[in-house]
């Protein structure tokens, strides 16, 4: 089954990373102070139908996570087909519909599963390679999952990524 994923323009490759920019995206988003599983069922309640509308939106991907100092932010991307005036309003408190900032963000792919010690293993690792190459770094990272947890562990696509300054 394909999934929706952002649209991007390639700018730069390197043997580790990428550079890419992204528009502006839908998103729904949620807190969570302990545990991703909670976030992760308010927003796919949100999709199956626990909105004002009852309506069922297609699952896109990926499933973002980062950590602002108070917690876990989760977001699930809406489809394109989508817009701040037609997506439907959340009937959680805590679950929101935002716009993420596109812009440019550098990008790190790895398999494997989406386990906080290995993404700490490869935001390091980035984070190391774009200070090597002056780039300016301007967000927290950002955790991005591709597959369901039924996906084999060597054939998971997982991300990490920061928002950069570029040009």
């Amino acid at each position: 089954m394909a999934y929706e994923e952002p649209e991007y323009d390639l700018v730069k490759r390197t043997d580790l990373y990428e550079i890419r920019r992204y528009d502006d995206r839908l998103a729904v988003q949620t807190h969570q102070s302990s545990g991703e599983d909670r976030a992760f069922g308010r927003l796919f309640r949100y999709i199956s139908g626990s909105n004002q509308s009852a309506s069922k939106i297609a699952m896109t991907i990926p499933v973002t996570q980062s950590d602002d100092g108070g917690g876990l932010i989760m977001h699930f991307f809406l489809p394109k087909s989508y817009s701040a005036k037609t997506a439907p309003t959340p009937k959680a408190d805590n679950v929101n519909l935002v716009t993420v900032e596109g812009g440019y963000y550098a990008v790190q792919t790895y398999s494997g599963r989406s386990r906080n010690e290995n993404h700490r293993k490869h935001t390091a690792a980035l984070k190391e390679a774009l200070e090597k190459d002056r780039i300016t770094i301007q967000s927290v990272p950002i955790k991005a999952t591709y597959n369901g947890p039924l996906t084999p562990f060597f054939l998971r696509r997982n991300e990490t990524m920061f928002r950069v300054k570029w040009e």
